[in-house]
């Protein structure tokens, strides 16, 4: 079993950063792909980052070069360092995480408000 715990929402102006943390605990070595989803009425559900076991990232389009995903030795937390924030950048953000035997798991989701 794995819990994940979100944090470091808020609202920030246009153009102002957040960093959000994703603390993992549990059975965190069975854990091989952990990342950042953004949910709104609009938009429903989409992939922002992840970053494999092995370190390897990938970002949707419309954040690259303003998002960073990394973690720490342990794997125990990971971060999504947001720049450069744009009002479209509004959501929900919800840390999953999935493991060697394909079970997945959330976070109880952070809010994310950009004002312009």
């Amino acid at each position: 079993q794995v819990q994940l715990v979100d944090s470091g929402g808020g609202l920030v102006q246009a153009g102002g950063s957040l960093r959000l943390s994703c603390a993992a605990s549990g059975s965190i070595s069975t854990i091989n792909v952990m990342g950042w989803y953004r949910q709104t009425p609009g938009n429903g559900r989409e992939l922002v980052a992840t970053i494999t076991s092995g370190g390897s990232t990938n970002y949707l389009d419309s954040v690259k070069g303003r998002f960073t995903i990394s973690r720490d030795n342990a794997k125990k937390t990971v971060y999504l360092q947001m720049n450069n924030l744009k009002p479209e950048d509004t959501a929900v953000y919800y840390c999953h995480s999935q493991t060697y035997g394909f079970r997945n798991y959330w976070g109880q989701g952070t809010q994310v408000t950009v004002s312009s």
